[in-house]
């Protein structure tokens, strides 16, 4: 899926206590529009990386989300602002979802209606896992494959252990057949090494290359790592056994 623009250049320059009302207006339009799980999940990662910028870390945007947006969605008490809350109960730090999780409990119980998607979001089903590198082991493309009920996607991810196994690239494939069509082409590649992984050996590697770091360069690379950090932070803890699925 590719990520809408519109998060990232509305949201970007702005500390989050300056666009509460903004990420909030924004949140009735997109995730109520939404019925599949994967989709509310890369729009808050969009919207996180976004923010992420006028933020001196992630300890510290963690801690903005939590202390500001969260309380301010509480208050709202509108179905949009509950999207937003359970979407970052399933997402973030375990600080913001623990406290997102708490305030969409309290608005919930003032009535308020509940997404279609939020009973299954941040718990896909693992599917299939696979890596392919080049036969030196200089970069690596690691697949992992989750399900919403039939609606399956990838989150998909380009190592580059020239430079400590850090992230170059992220993105999210909804097309079927991924895996039959990588591998086909990397039996038809001599200088590519395709293997099927468990889930857990999955989760160790993108678990590795979270703490590694980022090295994309190209500007499409960067948007699209900055766009799908929550989302990798959140399978990573998935796929790990970190978070129950």
């Amino acid at each position: 899926m590719s990520r809408d623009p519109d998060v990232a250049s509305l949201f970007a320059p702005v500390a989050v206590q300056q666009t509460v009302q903004g990420v909030l207006a924004e949140a009735g339009e997109a995730l109520g529009r939404l019925d599949d799980p994967v989709d509310a999940e890369l729009w808050a990662s969009d919207l996180i990386g976004a923010l992420a910028s006028s933020a001196g870390s992630q300890a510290a945007l963690s801690e903005a989300l939590a202390g500001s947006l969260v309380p301010a969605a509480e208050a709202a008490s509108t179905p949009g602002a509950l999207a937003l809350l359970r979407v970052f109960a399933a997402l973030g730090s375990p600080g913001l979802r623990a406290a997102a999780a708490a305030a969409a409990a309290g608005v919930s119980a003032r009535g308020v209606a509940d997404p279609p998607w939020a009973d299954a979001v941040g718990s896909p089903r693992v599917g299939d896992c696979w890596h392919y590198a080049d036969v030196g082991g200089r970069q690596e493309s690691l697949t992992m494959t989750f399900g919403y009920g039939d609606r399956q996607h990838a989150v998909c991810v380009l190592i580059d252990h020239g430079r400590g196994g850090k992230i170059r690239d992220a993105w999210v494939v909804k097309s079927p057949g991924l895996r039959a069509d990588t591998e086909n082409a990397a039996a038809r590649d001599p200088t590519v090494v395709f293997e099927a992984i468990d889930a857990a050996d999955a989760g160790r590697r993108l678990a590795r290359a979270i703490d590694a770091g980022e090295c994309a360069e190209q500007p499409d690379q960067v948007d699209d790592v900055v766009a799908h950090r929550a989302l990798l932070r959140a399978r990573a803890d998935l796929l790990t056994g970190r978070r129950a699925a």
